[in-house]
C-alpha cells in the first residue's frame, strides 16, 4: 500500500472504516456511530486518498470490500480487539440520545458544567459527550454535532447562531479590592491588568471610559480563562468579569466587583452545527441550551431549519 503521505491515519478515520466494513453501509456505519452518513462517506475518502488506492466498492445497496479493504480490515480488526482487551480505554456512549457537544474549557467548566444536569435530564433523557477543546474543528469530519464558542461571527462551513453577549466589569480579590477602591478608572491602571487570549477586553472597557489601554509589562495574560479567574482569585492583578461565566465565582466572594461600569465585550457566544438537518438529539439538546442562554425560540428554530 503505498501512502500518500508519512503522517498516521486518525483514529476516527479507521474507526469509520472497520463500522463501514462491519455494516456494509455508510448509513449503517453512521447510525452505529452515531454521526452522519457524509461524516463517514468523507472519512473514508480521507482514508482512500491517504492509502492511495480504493477500500470499498459503492453499489446501490451498499458497499463492499475490495481485496485491498479487506486485507486492511482484517488488520483494523484484530487492532481494535487487541486494544479493547488489553487496555484500559474509555469507551463512549453510543445511541441516539447520544449529542456530541464541543466547546473551549472556560465555558465547559463555568457554564455548561452548572448546566448540565438540566441539559441532560429535562424533559427526557439526554447524555451530553463533551469534547473540550481549543481548537476549531471540522464538525462533520470529527462526527460533531454541536460547538458551543466565542468570536465575532459566524464561521464559514457551518450554520450559527449568538447564543449571548456580555457586557464586562473589572473584579480583584477580596484582599486587591480594598487597595484599589473605588472613584476615576485611572486608578485600576496603577495595579497589573489580567488578559485574556488577547487585549480585547480591556480595550472595549477603557474605551468605553473614554480612554485608551494598550498592555504593559506588568500586565499578564493567559490563554484560557479558567486561568484568568484564578489569577485575579489569587490577588495577580485586575481581571474582567465575564457574565455569565463569572456568576458563581461572584456570589462565593472570590473575586469580587472593583468598579461597576461595564462595557460590551468585542466577543459573543455562539453555538454551531455541521450543514444540513441536525439529528433529532442534537436539535432536542439545542432548544435546550437556548432556554438556558435565554436566546427567543424562533431564533433557535431558525437555526435548525437552515441548511447552509
Amino acid at each position: 500500500m503505498d501512502h500518500s503521505s508519512d503522517t498516521m491515519v486518525p483514529l476516527e478515520t479507521l474507526r469509520a472504516f472497520d463500522a463501514a466494513a462491519r455494516t456494509g453501509s455508510f448509513s449503517a456505519a453512521a447510525e452505529k456511530l452515531n454521526i452522519t452518513h457524509g461524516a463517514v462517506s468523507r472519512q473514508i475518502a480521507k482514508l482512500e486518498d491517504w492509502l492511495g488506492l480504493k477500500v470499498f466498492d459503492r453499489g446501490a445497496r451498499g458497499v463492499s470490500l475490495t481485496i485491498e479493504g479487506n486485507r486492511l480490515h482484517l488488520r483494523t480488526a484484530e487492532a481494535f480487539a487487541l486494544i479493547s482487551t488489553h487496555s484500559d480505554r474509555w469507551v463512549e456512549p453510543r445511541g441516539t440520545a447520544v449529542v456530541r457537544l464541543t466547546s473551549i474549557p472556560s465555558v465547559s467548566g463555568l457554564w455548561l458544567m452548572p448546566r448540565m444536569a438540566a441539559l441532560e435530564n429535562h424533559p427526557s433523557k439526554l447524555r451530553i459527550v463533551l469534547d473540550v477543546d481549543i481548537r476549531q474543528a471540522d464538525l462533520a469530519d470529527e462526527g460533531i454535532d454541536l460547538s458551543i464558542r466565542c468570536g465575532r461571527g459566524g464561521i464559514p462551513g457551518r450554520i450559527s447562531v449568538k447564543l449571548f453577549e456580555e457586557h464586562v466589569f473589572p473584579v480583584a480579590s477580596q484582599s486587591l479590592a480594598g487597595e484599589i477602591g473605588r472613584g476615576d478608572p485611572a486608578r485600576l491602571l496603577k495595579f497589573p491588568l489580567i488578559n485574556d487570549s488577547d487585549a480585547s477586553g480591556w480595550r472595549a472597557w477603557f474605551a468605553a471610559q473614554g480612554m485608551d489601554y494598550r498592555p504593559r509589562p506588568q500586565d499578564r495574560r493567559f490563554e484560557d480563562y479558567n486561568l484568568v479567574l484564578d489569577a485575579a482569585a489569587h490577588g495577580l492583578g485586575i481581571a474582567l468579569a465575564r457574565p455569565p461565566l463569572t456568576v458563581d465565582q461572584l456570589k462565593s466572594g472570590r473575586v469580587v466587583a472593583v468598579d461597576e461600569r461595564t462595557a460590551l465585550n468585542p466577543v459573543s457566544y455562539w453555538l454551531d452545527r455541521p450543514l444540513g438537518r441536525p439529528r433529532t438529539a442534537a436539535a432536542e439538546l439545542s432548544r435546550r441550551i437556548a432556554v438556558e442562554a435565554g436566546l427567543p425560540m424562533e431564533k433557535m428554530e431558525a437555526f435548525l431549519e437552515a441548511e447552509g
